[in-house]
């Protein structure tokens, strides 16, 4: 099952309490405070890592905590100290914070872009002081200790974003399943009916000269889905990551749809859902050529695209014709350089949920 948000809640270990005691040993009279401190509480991290892709062991196990501090003891011992507790979440996910008021935004803490970046999220509490700490000269026997400090809550939500290069968009059975399938070792579940495509796929895409590009594949679009029809809404989200997206459309006729139509429909719903996502450089892409019996729909097609300045490609994912050319033009894009790409792909510092 992919999961890519969860709520969950994080507890670090609490300190231990210092420890009241007194020397006592023969031939020492006197001995004085011998009172240890008590071990600090363990952290909660999360830790982004590359041998796990979905957030589903957070789903049904959402509470998680640190382990506490031991007491001090006599002889001026210190407790141990609580094991630290570390979260592993797929590259790629964000950790938001919870504030405790609905109206108010989630507060980010991290971006996990990279495999092994680690961060802290709840700091243990510090141990206290035993009464070896508080004798002074006037008073040699103190009785005084401190409690253990508590270790941070914090409730937290966490959202994966797939980390992508190229993003695939388009109506349900447009194709998409079947080119990430050429053209990469991808093997998503295809078939003649919609949303066959359940979750995002990923693939690595190898050109020639060691060029390599990560495309991703999300479930289909209709029309409402930045409103949450559909499938679009919950997986919109992994496209903004993506560098370029490349608009797979069926001319096929078999749907009845107009390729036009599902092309600025898609569009406007990417707009809609994020505004910097219409502003990724975009391809066009005519599929099912194999499959065309009216050229009319293929032309009117191409005619939009050259309206948006878009490159327009005809291609067929099953047959593989004219998939080299928009593999091509696909890491041309990545490739050129832009000087606006970090502020488009910025992470927010609060989003609102």
């Amino acid at each position: 099952m992919f999961v890519d948000e969860v709520d969950i809640h994080v507890a670090a270990g609490h300190g231990g309490r210092g420890c009241l005691a007194f020397r006592r040993e023969k031939f020492v009279p006197r001995g004085g405070p011998s009172g240890g401190d008590g071990g600090h509480g363990g952290s909660v991290f999360v830790v982004a890592s590359p041998h796990t892709n979905t957030l589903i062991n957070y789903r049904f196990h959402p509470e998680f905590s640190a382990q506490r501090g031991d007491h001090g003891q006599g002889s001026n011992r210190t407790g141990h100290t609580g094991a630290d507790l570390e979260l592993a979440v797929p590259v790629g996910t964000f950790v938001y914070e919870k504030t405790g008021d609905p109206g108010e935004p989630l507060r980010l803490l991290a971006d996990l872009a990279e495999a092994g970046q680690r961060v802290l999220v709840a700091h243990g509490g510090r141990g206290g002081l035993g009464n070896a700490h508080f004798a002074t000269s006037t008073n040699r026997a103190p009785r005084k200790v401190q409690p253990g400090e508590a270790g941070e809550e914090k409730d937290l939500r966490l959202e994966l974003k797939l980390l992508a290069d190229v993003g695939l968009v388009g109506f349900p059975n447009a194709g998409k399943s079947t080119l990430i399938s050429r053209v990469s070792a991808a093997q998503p579940k295809i078939a003649d009916y919609p949303f066959t495509t359940l979750t995002p796929n990923l693939g690595v895409v190898r050109l020639s000269e060691d060029r390599s590009f990560v495309l991703a594949d999300v479930p289909g679009l209709i029309e409402g889905a930045h409103r949450g029809l559909g499938l679009g809404h919950q997986f919109l989200r992994h496209l903004e990551r993506t560098k370029v997206l490349v608009h797979l459309v069926d001319v096929s006729g078999a749907t009845g749809r107009d390729p036009v139509e599902d092309l600025d429909t898609v569009r406007r719903e990417l707009e809609l859902f994020q505004p910097a996502l219409a502003a990724k450089p975009q391809l066009v892409a005519a599929n099912k050529m194999d499959a065309v019996d009216d050229e009319s729909r293929v032309t009117a097609l191409g005619r939009r695209a050259k309206e948006l300045d878009l490159p327009f490609f005809r291609v067929s994912g099953a047959a593989g014709t004219g998939v080299p050319a928009l593999l091509e033009a696909m890491w041309t894009q990545l490739a050129a350089p832009r000087a606006s790409s970090a502020v488009d792909n910025r992470v927010p510092d609060a989003v609102h949920k």
